[in-house]
């Protein structure tokens, strides 16, 4: 198989070596140095426009990142390529990490006793048990799914809100526009790990924050367009938020001008709650190469109609 790696962020560096191990009947090129007729996988993170569309003979495209909107909202992305995402152990490890330190966070005030400790002011706010606090997942996919097993260890209370209706014994499940209304009702904390789609883009905004009860927060670890920013800062000024933890922006690196940077009821961090981990992500990704090789269907291939 003769494999393209495009990237113009994940460093070629960081995967052909390993995979040049894991595949040495396979060849390896970059796009400085290929044939367009003869590439037969192509591996992507922020590829450049247009190259993908030269290639006539791709079986498929791999992701090495889960999200891929990127590539869809590119107009020059050839639909008629099998393209899938790439579900990794270690960024799923990652993400589970980053959204149980932000509950955790949020749960034992400690965004609080960071800016008390600024002003020098010692002052105790009430303890209350995991068992108190309902935490709520938009996308209940392979993301949300491993958040949740986390965070019941813990005894939190654990909704979800999937598009499609389905259940889970351990986790009280909702969908559809009268169930995130429900679970955002009920919410004391709201995850956002929803794709983004024409139907999610700006799906936290001032109503959705309305419905949450007053003094909860927002971690959005999915992608920046799923806030409306105005709405937020609103939120957290009149008090009806308390916090919120924000990963992802519309625009990174996060403008300088940015009112999210002096917020004091906003941690920002730079897009790292999970980042690709070579070390776990290539058994996958040579996992599919083999099933296109052999004549299967890829694992986790997009539903373009459904934007993921």
């Amino acid at each position: 198989m003769n494999i393209l790696f495009l990237s113009q962020i994940e460093p070629a560096a960081r995967w052909i070596p390993g995979l040049s191990k894991l595949l040495p009947q396979d060849r390896f090129f970059t796009v400085d140095q290929h044939d367009p007729a003869a590439i037969d996988v192509v591996l992507v993170a922020t590829p450049p426009k247009g190259v993908i569309g030269t290639l006539p003979n791709v079986k498929l495209v791999q992701s090495l990142w889960m999200g891929v909107d990127g590539l869809l909202a590119d107009p020059t992305f050839p639909r008629a390529k099998p393209l899938a995402r790439l579900i990794d152990p270690g960024m799923v490890a990652a993400m589970t990490e980053s959204v149980v330190a932000h509950v955790l966070d949020y749960h034992r005030h400690h965004y609080v006793y960071r800016a008390d400790k600024a002003q020098k002011k010692w002052h105790r706010l009430p303890q209350f048990m995991a068992s108190d606090r309902i935490v709520g997942i938009l996308g209940m996919g392979e993301l949300g799914t491993a958040v949740a097993n986390r965070l019941l260890p813990f005894s939190f209370k654990v909704a979800g809100w999937r598009r499609r209706s389905g259940q889970n014994a351990a986790i009280e499940c909702y969908s559809g526009p009268g169930g995130i209304d429900e679970l955002l009702s009920r919410s004391d904390a709201v995850v956002c790990l929803l794709p983004l789609t024409n139907e999610t883009r700006g799906i936290l905004n001032a109503r959705a924050f309305a419905r949450m009860p007053r003094g909860g927060c927002v971690i959005n670890v999915a992608r920046g367009a799923h806030i409306v920013v105005a709405d937020l800062l609103a939120a957290l000024d009149s008090g009806q938020l308390a916090h919120a933890y924000l990963d992802v922006f519309e625009t990174e690196p996060l403008p300088q001008d940015s009112p999210l940077w002096a917020h004091p009821g906003v941690t920002v961090t730079p897009h790292t709650a999970a980042l690709t981990e070579p070390r776990t992500a290539m058994a996958k990704v040579v996992e599919n190469i083999e099933r296109v090789r052999n004549g299967l269907p890829a694992l986790n291939l997009v539903d373009f109609g459904a934007g993921y």
